[in-house]
């Protein structure tokens, strides 16, 4: 009778210690997978140099689609809105936003988002809208022309 008690006392410990054990370990394991920095994003309109970076240092611990297809990269050429001729008035300047402006399809708030412009960018001011609110500029990195609220600029000297 005393061994049956024995071995019910020694099962029950045995049986916690074995409870103790997993949640302890699930713990760790979730732990150590939540402390793995997640992918840098990658974005459309981001250069090329970045995207072959981020396809050749996948973050460890991140998923990759082995099933995306890679799109053939056409061949740089001269953009023929290099070629384009400024019009009267253009000048050169800089983004003086610091967060940056939001390129528009036309010099309206509710307007397509066409992308965006960094802080310090170098731009053309090509023209204003009719009403003064609006510049039409050309980005001098990728030769993209849009829409942004006038003001955030500064005329370079």
């Amino acid at each position: 009778m005393l061994s049956n008690i024995l071995k019910l006392i020694l099962g029950v410990l045995m049986a916690i210690a074995i409870l103790a054990g997993g949640g302890v370990a699930v713990g760790f394991y979730l732990m150590n997978r939540a402390s793995i920095a997640p992918p840098k994003p990658v974005f459309s309109n981001d250069k090329a140099e970045v995207k072959a970076e981020a396809a050749k240092n996948p973050t460890p611990g991140a998923i990759v689609n082995s099933q995306e297809k890679s799109t053939p990269q056409p061949t740089p050429t001269e953009s023929p809105l290099a070629e384009k001729p400024l019009p009267p008035g253009a000048y050169s300047a800089t983004v003086t936003w610091a967060e940056g402006l939001i390129l528009r399809a036309e010099p309206k708030v509710d307007a397509e988002r066409l992308g965006g412009v960094g802080f310090n960018a170098k731009v053309t001011v090509l023209e204003l809208s009719d009403d003064k609110i609006w510049e039409k500029i050309r980005i001098e990195s990728n030769e993209q022309e849009g829409w942004v609220k006038a003001g955030n600029t500064n005329k370079a000297e």
